[in-house]
């Protein structure tokens, strides 16, 4: 936000208004103030668009098979059968804890935790994982992460110390993260909207509920049949060589055009993409945060987490240790229970899209309530005086919980921005294995050692499905805002589409879209647009607090809009990161606060180059042109920046700023503060900077020092934009220059 404007000098506009005007000045500012207060303390308000205009609600219901005839069932079945295997381990690793335990000699403690944790060291892949696949060709990253996952799983059952045990189960961690992050944004971009519940129904079938199912019959039957201590080395053998042959099979997946559903769904066309700059992992936290769907699904994610990754473990310590079942019990136990998801999951997946199509806010809600049973049933089955009762009361239980997890993809498929769901599902992985897994093997070790299996499992699931079906539930109140913001985005990415075709010679260096932003609950920009061209200099004016400096800091990346469009030379920088926007040429100069005070001259502009540090000559030549264009400081190198005049360290400042050669330079409060002297010397460098043809936008409070610079202006009132045109227009304005120099408000 801007700072406190500076008394109208004598001989500006403000200084000629009239007596009539001044004798209205008290009055202005405390209407002006109560009205920008009482704006500033609401939150954003909601837009929300009937239901049938939100993505997916329109689309065609076709059946799953017929989807997969008309899309394509290459991409479903490659990355279904790589997340089966995977799954297949994961609870092959559950079935065969105990004969782990024995084989390493440790205790429950240690195999619950292990277990736990395996799910845990998916975190440190995920970031990179998301990285990729927001940037490259996905397909490779799937083969090659699949290739990798598959040598770890051999090095599970080769590890002759837990050490190498953990080790090898660290690196399938690692690379198990594309099943998460990867995999999902294939799917969301290969098949439309109302078939994704079905296609997650169905990925769980096969790889949660199936998989799961019959990995504890499959791995206890491998395990009994080599026999001996170290017999379930076998089936992580075994199971290595189809993980490695898919890898080779996954080469062959198609890339589809990012977010073509959402785009067809809403604009009836799927627009070329126009080389967007690669996002960052910040403004991936950043958007979650502002979409409020995502951010309650996420927490509770966090909950369920706890569960998803130790209970299996506990389980079958709990089979073994109280009902005395041996390997092959288990796994047929296993299988047993887990028929009832078999036929459960397609049923739920195809009742969410039909739901969804009708009322997404129903549909998210009818997740959270499915987990609310699963606190009730648990702490019976946990009591049953027999192992066929236990059984019974898994299937309910598992049903619920494998539906309610498997559901929340499609949920968060819908609500992420197209360009950014492989970091949307690395900061899931983050919440659901950092926080849940992690987090739950701690304490689910720490609470079996302190009061036994059955305890850690109650003191576990109880919590963590009220919890998460409660959250759940809230959630469903912010979808369908959620969803109208992506149809208002894309429809502004139809509209600069249409108009970069029309006009593509009059494409802006820098542009903001319809920018909303606020400072937590407090909207600062609303549906902000302005742009500026190739070496012209824009004018930023306004009230004080009309969000002049808040628009320049979304424009350098510094804060993420909670809704709009950034963009450079035509291609979105929306979801790039400050450093990023500094390599691409955009630099801003803030007010005041441009150098380090306790540095001299030298030793700033040796900081402010610090990426040339590499190549000294060249860090030295942009420094010696830098104090070239500012003599008064190129005589005092040596003096330290806190002695110099606030006019000398704006000078200073934007020194800095030009080491870098900007294609657009932004400077906030050019003279705000400074003697009219300093002024003029600053508008004679700014001038030159002009006629070099460097592309400018300026914050200011001087309608003087506008008019001398500026070749058009925009001016902001309460964080709108009230006008925007050529600087000659805006000096006729006597009621702009009113609302700048007395604080009341822009008439008509």
């Amino acid at each position: 936000m801007s700072g406190p404007a500076s008394p109208p000098a004598p001989g500006s506009p403000a200084g000629d208004l009239s007596p009539g005007i001044q004798a209205d000045f008290a009055r202005a500012v405390l209407d002006t103030e109560a009205d920008r207060q009482q704006a500033h303390t609401q939150a954003q308000a909601d837009v929300v668009l009937p239901d049938d205009l939100l993505p997916g609600t329109r689309e065609e219901s076709i059946s799953l098979w017929s989807g997969l005839r008309r899309y394509g069932s290459g991409t479903f079945g490659i990355l279904m059968t790589i997340v089966a295997l995977d799954n297949l381990q994961g609870a092959g690793l559950s079935t065969l804890a105990p004969n782990i335990r024995a084989s390493f000699h440790v205790s429950n403690a240690v195999i619950t935790f292990i277990g736990g944790i395996s799910g845990g060291f998916l975190i440190l892949g995920v970031l990179p994982m998301g990285w990729l696949n927001d940037r490259y060709r996905r397909a490779p990253i799937v083969a090659v992460a699949t290739f990798i996952f598959g040598l770890m799983v051999f090095a599970t059952g080769a590890a002759r110390a837990i050490f190498l045990f953990v080790l090898a189960r660290f690196g399938g961690g690692i690379s198990q993260a594309s099943t998460s992050t990867v995999h999902g944004s294939l799917l969301a971009d290969t098949y439309p909207i109302s078939l994704r519940g079905r296609l997650i129904g169905a990925s769980s079938l096969v790889a949660t509920a199936g998989a799961a199912t019959l990995s504890p019959l499959l791995m206890g039957a491998i395990a009994t049949w080599a026999g001996g201590p170290s017999g379930w080395r076998w089936a992580f053998y075994i199971l290595a060589v189809p993980i490695v042959l898919m890898a080779l099979v996954a080469f062959r997946i198609k890339e589809p055009p990012r977010g073509q559903f959402e785009k067809l769904d809403v604009l009836g066309e799927v627009l070329a993409d126009t080389s967007p700059a690669p996002p960052s992992l910040e403004a991936a936290f950043d958007r979650v945060k502002q979409v409020k769907t995502m951010k309650t699904c996420l927490v509770a994610f966090c909950a369920l987490g706890f569960t998803f990754f130790t209970v299996p473990t506990l389980s079958s310590l709990f089979l073994q240790d109280h009902y005395h079942l041996d390997t092959i019990q288990r796994g047929v136990l296993g299988t047993i229970t887990g028929i009832g998801g078999i036929v459960a999951l397609p049923l739920i997946g195809r009742y969410y899209d039909q739901v969804y199509r009708k009322d997404p806010a129903k549909a998210v809600n009818l997740i959270g309530i499915m987990l609310l049973p699963v606190a009730v049933v648990t702490p019976i089955q946990y009591f049953m005086p027999n192992v066929v009762l236990f059984a019974v009361l898994a299937v309910p239980s598992g049903i619920l919980t494998v539906g309610a997890y498997a559901m929340i993809g499609p949920v968060l498929a819908s609500v992420a921005p197209y360009r950014l769901r492989g970091l949307v599902g690395a900061v899931g992985g983050i919440y659901v294995f950092f926080i849940g897994a992690l987090g739950g093997a701690v304490v689910s070790a720490l609470l079996e050692s302190a009061f036994g299996v059955r305890p850690a499992v109650l003191l576990l699931v109880i919590p963590a499905a009220i919890v998460g079906g409660l959250l759940l539930m809230r959630s469903s109140k912010y979808i369908r805002n959620d969803l109208s913001q992506i149809v208002i985005e894309l429809q502004e990415e139809l509209d600069e589409h249409r108009r970069q075709e029309s006009d593509p010679g009059s494409i802006p260096v820098l542009q903001l879209s319809r920018v909303n932003f606020s400072y937590g609950h407090v909207q600062v920009l609303f549906d902000v647009s302005f742009d500026v061209r190739p070496g012209e200099v824009l004018a930023l004016l306004g009230t004080n607090g009309a969000g002049k400096s808040t628009a320049l800091r979304v424009a350098a990346g510094l804060e993420m809009p909670g809704q709009g469009a950034v963009r450079l030379r035509g291609g979105s920088i929306t979801y790039t990161s400050p450093e990023q926007r500094a390599r691409l040429g955009i630099h801003i100069l803030p007010g005041g606060k441009g150098v380090f005070r306790d540095m001299t001259i030298y030793e700033n502009l040796e900081m402010g180059g610090f990426v040339y540090r590499s190549d000294r000559g060249e860090l030295n030549r942009r420094i010696e042109r830098s104090l070239d264009m500012f003599p008064d400081l190129a005589h005092r190198r040596g003096q330290r920046a806190s002695t110099l005049s606030g006019g000398q360290q704006q000078m200073l400042a934007l020194a800095i700023a030009l080491l870098h050669d900007p294609q657009v330079l932004m400077i906030d409060e050019l003279s705000l503060g400074l003697a009219p002297i300093v002024v003029q010397d600053l508008i004679h460098v700014v001038e030159g900077l002009k006629e070099a043809g460097l592309t400018m936008i300026i914050v200011e409070q001087s309608l003087n020092v506008a008019a001398a610079l500026a070749d058009r202006a925009v001016f902001l009132e309460k964080g709108r934009v009230r006008f925007s045109g050529q600087i000659r227009d805006l000096m006729e304005r006597d009621d702009l220059a009113r609302a700048v120099f007395l604080g009341g408000e822009v008439s008509g």
